[in-house]
Parts: structure tokens; sequence; C-alpha cells
């Protein structure tokens, strides 16, 4: 599954920097929060994979679901002239740095660190 996701990931960079694709100034926050949704269920599919929870499904749904909901509040907030897109910033960018944090602390436990009654020792 991971060298799944960096293979996609590689080609998903390489076309991106291959053709020169544009988009027009209007859809710029559409696509930021779009990023950021994606982000945070990359990170959060990461998060799970390394708690030996990860389900295919889960992961999937989470990352449409995100990116329809952050779609759907910067628009409403355009159509209603309310900055709605600050919720997206703040809920998925919480979520970014709490699962980055866990991340973090699980490389840490698993590969620096043992576990030995209780108590954290190198």
């Amino acid at each position: 599954m991971i060298i799944a996701m960096a293979i996609g990931l590689t080609v998903g960079l390489v076309l991106g920097f291959t053709f020169n694709i544009t988009y027009p100034s209007e859809f710029s926050f559409y696509i930021t929060m779009g990023l950021l949704a994606a982000m945070d269920s990359l990170l959060g599919a990461v998060r799970s994979y390394m708690e030996d929870k990860y389900n295919n499904l889960i992961f999937i749904s989470g990352f449409l679901v995100n990116a329809v909901l952050a779609a759907v509040l910067v628009y409403l907030g355009d159509r209603l002239g309310v900055p709605l897109y600050y919720a997206v910033i703040f809920v998925f960018g919480g979520r970014l740095f709490q699962n980055l944090a866990v991340i973090r602390r699980i490389i840490i436990d698993k590969y620096f660190l043992k576990k030995e009654s209780g108590n954290y020792k190198k």
C-alpha cells in the first residue's frame, strides 16, 4: 500500500511539473482548501497505518468527504460574503498538527525508546 501511494505521488508530481496547467485565481481558495483537506486525510492514513488500524474504505471516504466539505464551506462562505474558509483552515490545520504529533510519538516510541516497566529508557 505504501508503494502504491509513493508511485501515485511520484506520477502526480511528474505530471504537475511537466504540464503547464493554470487555473483562474477565483479558484485559489477552493484548491488551497482541497489540498489542506487532502493533506489531513493523508496524514490520518499514515497515522492509522502506523497504529495498525488502516482501512482503505475509511481512507477513501474520508478523503472525498473532507475535500467536498472544504469546497462546500468555501463556496458557501464566498456566496454569503463570510470568510468560512477560516473554519476549514482551523479544523484541518489543527488536525494536521495533531496527526503529525502522534506520528512523531509513534516513531520515537518504536525506533528510539523502549518501554520497560512503564519507564522510558534509551
